[in-house]
């Protein structure tokens, strides 16, 4: 009998693909983990268990069939593999890098929990479709009917751009509208280039475009076309936006030059790697070169701007979150990545104040305790009386998360309902708002969330969407 190749966790080591050394990635923003090898790959991949529930694949949003690529990897079918993978993932090569593993799949994984360490599976994802990409394995959007029906998505983020590949493959015509001049989102806009480059992103652009998906770039809803003037013009409607508006501090001197928003430093900072003309970077309003920076939030978007900061050259960067690390919503590899490359944690710390007049030169830092849990069961932060200490700062960067914005009052669409917290009401399984025809998923809906359920969100409404033109086209014919 032939031997398994797989069940190696015993005997192989848990092993992820090589990182740049800290002084090295603190030059650049290229991405900090290096490719695995071919053998590398599949000895990773071997060290899964096969195991009869596979929590890795139940802890994912998209319920990625992991074990089944990992076989394959790991017997050398890597053409295979990305096929069983690409069948429940729009963008495999991307959620490979940015999805946070240690929260998911592989903090899920059974051999993990046993005490092997967890199989590499984002690592080994990324690999299998970057392979893919280079082998040509990865062919444009070709339906195998073409359909008259046509569905107007409003927003090109992940969760628009999962739904018009799912909706472009059923020969559906298909229009994505977007405030930005190129397409992606976040994740071309707000996620920085050493956790997802460029090119990876634009590549699936151009796949889209290539299968016959029509982007309207530079098109505020609202302003250049009314909400009502897109759905006269399409079948059916995806408002996928995601979540724009920074939730803000209240306390003195907020309004000080030299405090800025992450979504406007973040977005400078990757306009700038496209080779754009950004005054506000040329100008250092948005850069941290040579400056004292310090980042408040202890999210993903804190951990990019802190990391983003250190590579743009800055003096010092601190990162003040009012909780504990153990407590911190950001992802652990994150902090960890910072700490490596210089970043300070002033954990247990809140901002009172900022100081220094028309022009930012220190913050107030209160200090704090955990208190009593909250009814999320997270501890509660509280001042300590007294407590408090001025950090010096040139740049404040308020990474505090982000919020829906009134689109109703925006789009002018009365009818559109919405819940107490601004996102748009959808059905929770078919993503259908109120208004016929009009369906909305990722962060709109959720919240600011991530990447991954804005693709399965995307996804699920393409499905509803091609049902209910089915659905349309029957009665027409009756």
């Amino acid at each position: 009998m032939a031997e398994t190749p797989m069940l190696k966790f015993v005997t192989v080591p848990r092993d992820m693909p090589e990182k740049r050394e800290a002084s090295m990635r603190r030059e650049d923003f290229q991405e900090i983990y290096a490719e695995y090898a071919d053998v590398k790959a599949k000895e990773q991949a071997a060290r899964c268990s096969q195991c009869g529930v596979p929590y890795c694949q139940s802890h994912c949003p998209l319920h990625n069939n992991i074990p089944d690529w990992l076989m394959l990897t790991a017997e050398g079918r890597l053409q295979e593999a990305y096929e069983i993978s690409q069948e429940t993932n729009t963008f495999p090569e991307i959620c490979g890098r940015i999805c946070p593993q240690d929260r998911l799949c592989e903090g899920n994984c059974v051999i993990e929990q046993s005490g092997h360490g967890t199989v590499t599976i984002g690592s080994v994802e990324k690999y299998i479709t970057d392979t893919a990409w280079e082998e040509g394995w990865v062919k444009p959007i070709a339906p195998a009917a073409e359909r008259g029906e046509s569905v107007g998505i409003i927003g090109a983020g992940p969760g628009g751009l999962a739904a018009a590949d799912r909706l472009r493959r059923a020969g559906v015509q298909v229009t994505v509208y977007d405030r930005y001049d190129r397409a992606g989102g976040l994740m071309t806009y707000g996620i920085p280039g050493f956790k997802l480059e460029k090119p990876v992103v634009m590549r699936r652009i151009e796949q889209l475009e290539a299968g016959g998906v029509t982007f309207v770039l530079n098109c505020n809803v609202g302003e250049d076309l009314t909400f009502d003037a897109i759905r006269g013009q399409h079948d059916a409607i995806v408002i996928a936006t995601g979540v724009y508006k920074s939730r803000d501090l209240q306390a003195p001197g907020v309004g000080a030059e030299g405090v800025v928003r992450a979504i406007d430093y973040l977005t400078a900072s990757n306009r700038k790697g496209f080779g754009d003309d950004v005054p506000e970077f040329d100008s250092g309003e948005l850069s941290a070169e040579g400056k004292r920076v310090i980042v408040i939030g202890g999210g993903d978007t804190a951990m990019d701007c802190v990391r983003t900061a250190i590579r743009q050259g800055a003096e010092s960067v601190k990162c003040l979150y009012r909780r504990d690390r153990e407590n911190m919503p950001g992802s652990q590899r994150e902090v960890a990545n910072a700490e490596e490359e210089g970043v300070e944690f002033l954990w247990l710390s809140a901002p009172k104040g900022f100081s220094g007049g028309d022009e930012v030169s220190s913050v107030m830092v209160q200090k704090m305790r955990l208190g009593a849990p909250d009814a999320t069961g997270r501890r509660m932060p509280e001042e300590i009386e007294g407590a408090e200490v001025l950090e010096d700062a040139d740049l404040v960067i308020k990474a505090l998360g982000f919020e829906p914005e009134d689109l109703p009052k925006l789009w002018g669409v009365d009818g559109l309902e919405v819940t107490r917290w601004g996102t748009v009401k959808a059905d929770f399984r078919t993503h259908a708002t109120n208004l016929e025809g009009v369906y909305a998923v990722g962060d709109i809906v959720r919240g600011a969330s991530l990447v991954v359920w804005a693709i399965r969100d995307g996804r699920e409404a393409a499905d509803a969407i091609l049902n209910f033109l089915n659905e349309g086209a029957q009665v027409a014919a009756e």
